[in-house]
């Protein structure tokens, strides 16, 4: 069966994000006032699986070596 999910991924709240800083200058240049701009990605993966348990198992995997790297990053998996 066939499964999708999006996978948004975004630096830890905690540390710095340079590309969400310097977003929110150009922001705030413009005369518009944000509080905060966070950068981050998201990936959406359609795997065949035999059933969902084992489909997030893959997915949870996915991004924990590949789509994220744990130390500076946190995700969250989104079924689609």
């Amino acid at each position: 069966m066939e499964y999708k999910f999006r996978i948004i991924v975004m630096p830890r709240k905690d540390l710095l994000d340079p590309q969400g800083r310097a977003v929110k200058r150009v922001i705030n240049d413009m005369g518009i006032d944000v509080k905060d701009v966070r950068i981050g990605k998201s990936i959406e993966v359609i795997i065949d699986a035999k059933n969902e348990e084992e489909a997030m198992k893959t997915i949870k995997e996915l991004s924990d070596k590949i789509f994220s790297n744990p130390i500076i990053e946190d995700y969250i998996i989104e079924r689609i």
